[in-house]
């Protein structure tokens, strides 16, 4: 896995995301503790609305964003999110009233919004081949588990010594460097097949068009449910369960945290090997399996020890379901694609969030932690048994299809569908001019396009 990191630019780029994601975990158990000490009795309410607004951030900025991702300079782009972030969450420690942590959320969350899906948009174009961009999927997962081991880690002993207003500067210091690295590369352009201007609700539509007609990727949106369940749990309730229920102390919950890591990390490091013999299918069903059965045994009232069980397995099945995202996504589209596609997994994913954070805090706070866990996992146990259904088990990549007769304008190549004469006029490929398909039925890798508007049956 580590070998992909030879290569410079994507190893510069995995450094910024790796301390990012630091700073980010800093933070994640500092804002838990800043509403508990806000809110108190309220903290799972303060918590579930706070990230319900990061949600609300993320669904509409992201697909805007990639919209016209392909438009923009990445390393202009990425830098610029960078410092922005770093800004508002130094914000953060002067924080004294409830609203002001909504309005800080959604302004730090925008930002990261439009910084996730280009940055995961660039990688498929540094690393061409297929088993480098596996074990980068894989490292970048690892990445993702390290921090949510570590950084609840060393949360807890930095908490010995320092109040945990300072974890919030701590992030603001790790998206500066994350900003470095980024800076200290230079990013291949993006792909993009339009030399015209598209209309703004076009841009934006066209990835979640690409998504929501690709059978795959319907299922993959199932899971998404599945994975935002068990995580609101965890992430909304963990401070509430350990600090109310089980009356321990702030290092508990870093360590229920941590907890959530490990088995994430675990199911990363082995899951490179694995998908060389095994399709992310099956791989990912059972990872929905997993959470919906982290959730029902939360039904058993489990003590601290349990707790830990419980959220390491939470992890191991977050981590199967979301390892071979990318995968899913790179063979669901073309190149030109990619940031459009990303950013619609982004913002329907995260609308999946936006419906489980509030539900895990205010039903927990309403009704009781036991019957959050029966709801929630009622809902993962629904949304797997829909992915089952909907990704067919049998999902080869080439499938054979017949086309209809077309006659369009757009800027192509002579590929395979682009067979046509020529007046002289049209000038060097790609170019742009009026030209007709004929009807016809043939067999290739299939992906949703402006000439493959429906998948096949």
């Amino acid at each position: 896995m580590l070998q992909v990191l030879s290569h410079r630019r994507y190893r510069h780029l995995f450094l910024a995301q790796v301390t990012a994601l630091v700073g980010t975990g800093l933070t994640t158990v500092a804002l838990a503790l800043l509403a508990h000490d806000l809110a108190a009795g309220q903290a799972g309410i303060v918590l579930g609305t706070a990230l319900a607004i990061k949600m609300v951030a993320y669904v509409g900025i992201a697909p805007l964003v990639g919209a016209y991702a392909s438009r923009l300079p990445r390393r202009t782009l990425l830098v610029g999110l960078d410092l922005l972030r770093a800004s508002v969450v130094c914000a953060l420690p002067f924080v004294t009233e409830v609203w002001q942590i909504y309005v800080l959320i959604f302004l730090l969350n925008a930002a990261s919004a439009g910084f996730t899906p280009v940055f995961q948009a660039t990688i498929p174009d540094l690393l061409d081949d297929e088993g480098q961009y596996s074990r980068a999927l894989s490292l970048s997962r690892l990445a993702y588990d390290l921090e949510n081991l570590l950084s609840p880690m060393a949360a807890a002993a930095l908490l010995m010594v320092m109040s945990f207003d300072v974890l919030f500067l701590l992030n603001g210091l790790a998206f500066l460097v994350s900003a470095g690295l980024v800076v200290s590369v230079i990013l291949p352009s993006p792909q993009d097949a339009e030399d015209e201007a598209p209309s703004v609700w076009r841009r934006v539509s066209h990835g979640m068009g690409i998504y929501l007609k690709t059978p795959r990727l319907r299922g993959l949106l199932a899971l998404n449910m599945v994975v935002s369940t068990a995580g609101a749990m965890q992430i909304v309730n963990t401070v509430v369960y350990v600090r109310s229920a089980l009356d321990l102390g702030e290092q508990a919950v870093a360590m229920a945290f941590a907890a959530v890591g490990g088995g994430s990390m675990l199911v990363a490091l082995l899951l490179p090997k694995v998908l060389e013999l095994v399709r992310e299918r099956p791989l990912m069903l059972a990872g929905g399996v997993l959470m919906t059965l982290s959730l029902y045994l939360g039904l058993f009232a489990p003590g601290f020890v349990g707790l830990m069980v419980l959220w390491f397995l939470l992890g191991a099945g977050a981590s199967l379901v979301m390892t071979p995202t990318g995968r899913l996504l790179k063979q669901s589209c073309h190149p030109e694609d990619r940031p459009a596609l990303f950013a619609a997994q982004f913002s329907l994913s995260h609308g999946c969030w936006l419906a489980a954070y509030p539900l895990a805090g205010w039903f927990g706070a309403r009704v009781g932690l036991i019957e959050t866990f029966a709801l929630l996992g009622t809902i993962a146990l629904v949304s797997t048994a829909l992915a089952i259904r909907v990704w067919p088990s049998r999902d080869p990549m080439a499938l054979e299809h017949d086309h209809e007769v077309v006659e369009h304008t757009h800027r192509h190549y002579h590929d395979d569908h682009h067979q046509h004469e020529h007046e002289g006029w049209e000038g060097p490929e790609p170019h742009r001019h009026p030209h007709y398909h004929p009807a016809g039925r043939h067999r290739h890798d299939f992906v949703i396009d402006r000439h493959h508007l429906i998948w096949p049956r």
